[in-house]
């Protein structure tokens, strides 16, 4: 009786707790209408206080990168805040360099609008705008990812360099009641403008991923704003090593059928691993490029192949690969897409060939 009387008594106290918890953040927390300065005061904005910086531009159709949704893990949305901020916050210092800091740089999705912010944005991000799509096809690619086509509203276009990402705003589905964005590179290339493909690779708890694998259909509307992102083809050379793994194919496919389409004097080689053959995809279009043009080569591997796929390719990590083909760095720039892990690899092996941190280049996300 008395352990009832116990559980009870501390189960009233936690849900009284709750409501109190409740009620300061709702009076505490309001912190009525804030202003936002932008750029010495060339552009003012009325908000609501309570929000991210991130969160309360964007309401406003002001795009600011970022790959992670304000999660503070890719540090790609970065401003310059002239006032207002508050003290730097351990999640964004990992993200700053000391000139940075010494600047104003801050993450924006870690500031909290409390009062009245002064800032600054570069001048391009205000052609960053949204577009409201059709899902015009969905395609199985693999066992865990797929192939996204997204027309935009007639009339409208985006323009958008080879390698470039948008992001992706999801709709509230089963138990995720508000809405978030990740950002995902264009597969697609440059020229089509009034459509953008992406390859969206299935993330276990992946609130984005989960939206477009489980909730999203052919026919549906989805937003993306962008494009975004310093990825993308420099050409100041004779050769391309480009590596990707997985849905890291996205922004190479689209750096690839860009130089073969304009017909540029550059010479690609193209490495693609997976683990199994179920996890390839692509490869009858690659192949099918191969052959027609004598400047791509296509180089897939596989790291674990089993018994039943009868490989007859490259096998071994995808940086075991390229290292047994590429000799050296002589007029050559990379281009490398996948996970962290395999980026940091290719790092290591490309930096024993002689590549320079100038002519390598990848996301960092």
């Amino acid at each position: 009786m008395a352990i009832l009387t116990t559980v009870i008594s501390i189960s009233i106290i936690s849900g009284a707790l709750a409501l109190i918890s409740v009620i300061a953040d709702a009076f505490l927390n309001n912190y009525g209408e804030c202003e936002i300065s932008i750029n010495d005061g060339d552009k003012k904005l009325k908000v609501d206080g309570g929000s991210s910086l991130l969160s309360s531009l964007s309401s406003r159709k002001i795009y600011i990168p970022s790959a992670c949704g304000g999660k503070a893990t890719c540090g790609l949305c970065k401003l310059q805040v002239i006032s207002g901020a508050g003290p730097l916050l351990p999640t964004e210092e990992p993200y700053l360099t000391e000139e940075e800091r010494e600047q104003g740089y801050r993450l924006s999705c870690q500031i909290k609008v409390k009062t009245d912010l002064v800032i600054k944005i570069p001048d391009e991000l205000f052609n960053i705008r949204a577009f409201e799509t059709t899902v015009a096809s969905i395609t199985q690619l693999t066992h865990d990812i797929k192939g996204l086509k997204l027309t935009l509203p007639e009339g409208e276009s985006i323009k958008f360099k080879a390698g470039q990402y948008v992001q992706l705003h999801t709709k509230p589905y089963a138990k995720v009641k508000e809405s978030v964005f990740r950002a995902y590179s264009i597969a697609s290339v440059p020229s089509e403008q009034t459509a953008v493909e992406l390859i969206v690779r299935r993330v276990p708890d992946g609130v984005c991923t989960n939206f477009v694998h489980e909730a999203l259909n052919e026919g549906d509307t989805v937003t993306i704003s962008g494009p975004f992102g310093e990825f993308y083809l420099r050409g100041d050379c004779t050769e391309l090593v480009m590596i990707a793994g997985g849905s890291g194919l996205a922004p190479i496919r689209s750096i690839i059928l860009h130089v073969l389409e304009k017909e540029l004097d550059l010479n690609i080689h193209f490495f693609f691993g997976a683990v199994t053959k179920k996890d390839l995809y692509y490869l009858d279009e690659m192949g099918e490029l191969a052959d027609k043009h004598e400047n791509f080569h296509f180089v897939p591997a596989l790291s674990a192949p089993e018994p039943s796929d009868e490989w007859e390719g490259e096998t071994g990590l995808i940086t075991e690969v390229v290292d047994r083909y590429v000799e050296n760095a002589d007029d050559k720039e990379a281009y490398l897409c996948g996970s962290p892990g395999m980026i940091n690899a290719c790092l290591n092996v490309l930096g024993k060939k002689g590549f320079k941190e100038d002519v390598i280049f990848f996301d960092k996300f």
